[in-house]
């Protein structure tokens, strides 16, 4: 994409590893997002692979390290299991990575699903239609079948 009629300059091979370097000094990337961010900025895919695989040789930049972070973020505002997985898969991280970031972190879902549930809700559902909003709800945020059952068990009875 040009800016003012001109298309970006390439960069060079150590100002690409200086700009993916400062990328990663504001926050993790996994590889796929910072082969993206170099690749916009003017490196040609094969020399952004490069850099990025260089830079996870040296340990500045890798998948797990990202899929552990994020993962955590995530449940402690509020996400389930399917809602991360989806976001890092989206993200090019393996799924191999994803098990093992979600098993590491050892949330226990339970706590995490009722702790969202009363913080948006403070009554019962008074009816089917509102238990069902409540279950889209819960799913839209990532939260399995069995979770939300789980979570719902407790409540009330609808009119």
């Amino acid at each position: 994409m040009a800016r003012r009629g001109r298309e970006p300059s390439p960069l060079q091979q150590e100002a690409a590893r200086g700009y993916a370097l400062r990328a990663l000094g504001r926050r993790e990337h996994s590889a796929r997002e910072l082969e993206h961010k170099l690749a916009r900025a003017g490196l040609d895919e094969t020399a952004a692979d490069e850099v990025v695989q260089e830079l996870g040789v040296a340990g500045w930049q890798s998948d797990a390290r990202y899929a552990g972070l994020l993962v955590r973020s995530r449940i402690g505002q509020g996400y389930g299991p399917l809602r991360i997985s989806a976001e890092l898969s989206s993200r090019g991280v393996d799924a191999a990575l994803i098990h093992s970031a979600l098993a590491e972190a050892e949330p226990d879902w339970s706590s995490v699903i009722r702790k969202v549930y009363e913080r948006r809700y403070d009554a019962a559902p008074e009816s089917t239609k509102e238990r069902a909003s409540r279950y889209r709800f819960l799913a839209a945020r990532g939260f399995t079948s069995d979770q939300i059952r789980g979570v719902m068990q407790g409540l009330p009875e609808d009119d």
